[in-house]
């Protein structure tokens, strides 16, 4: 099967799997979101969604999270692994919401990498998944998959996100990152991955 035969094969079985892949970290706005895929990192999202209620009947906006101190938002999210790092950038980054964009989250991949704590991948999950720009967030299954589907070196996760950007069509980009995390759940796991049942790499 060609490169191009490939994509278009991978895009359908995607599609045919998962044609409306909700988000899976639970959230209610712009900021919501953005806490939860910061906490999401290094942890799963079913972890992160026990612990966001906990958190945001606290504080599920920048002005009362600012409120809370450092520790207090530690021991909330401590189930979820990196607490010391994780909630000083969530006090820090709220504060930094308030002094610079009105409390609200920008909309800019600039502005979202310049608050702590936001790398390259949360920002571009916010401009995909809350705001609906173009971007392709890539995690851990995305950059497993586009090197075992052959459509990436798997060199680095920069380097996937180029090629998946390259391969695939823009207006699919903001789906088709979320079928390819529940698919690699699902059939394609880094560990006992079975070929010969795989719904794609059987195919390919």
């Amino acid at each position: 099967m060609k490169k191009n035969e490939r994509v278009q094969f991978i895009m359908n079985t995607l599609e045919d799997l998962y044609p409306n892949p909700a988000i899976p970290l639970h959230h209610y706005d712009a900021y919501t979101m953005l806490i939860a895929v910061l906490l999401s990192a290094q942890c799963t999202d079913k972890r992160v969604n026990e612990v966001t209620p906990h958190l945001f009947a606290k504080a599920d906006n920048p002005y009362d999270m600012v409120k809370l101190s450092v520790e207090e938002i530690a021991a909330i999210i401590r189930p979820c692994g990196l607490a010391p790092a994780k909630s000083k950038a969530i006090h820090r980054l709220s504060a930094m919401l308030i002094e610079k964009h009105g409390g609200k989250v920008p909309d800019s991949f600039e502005a979202l990498e310049a608050l702590p704590g936001v790398g390259h991948k949360t920002a571009s999950v916010i401009m995909t998944q809350v705001f609906g720009k173009p971007a392709f967030p890539v995690d851990t299954h995305i950059h497993r998959l586009m090197h075992r589907w052959k459509l990436s070196s798997g060199k680095s996760v920069e380097q996937t996100e180029r090629d998946a950007k390259r391969l695939f069509p823009q207006e699919r980009w903001h789906k088709l990152h979320l079928q390819i995390i529940y698919f690699g759940r699902e059939y394609c796991p880094a560990r006992g991955h079975q070929k010969s049942v795989c719904p794609i790499c059987s195919k390919i």
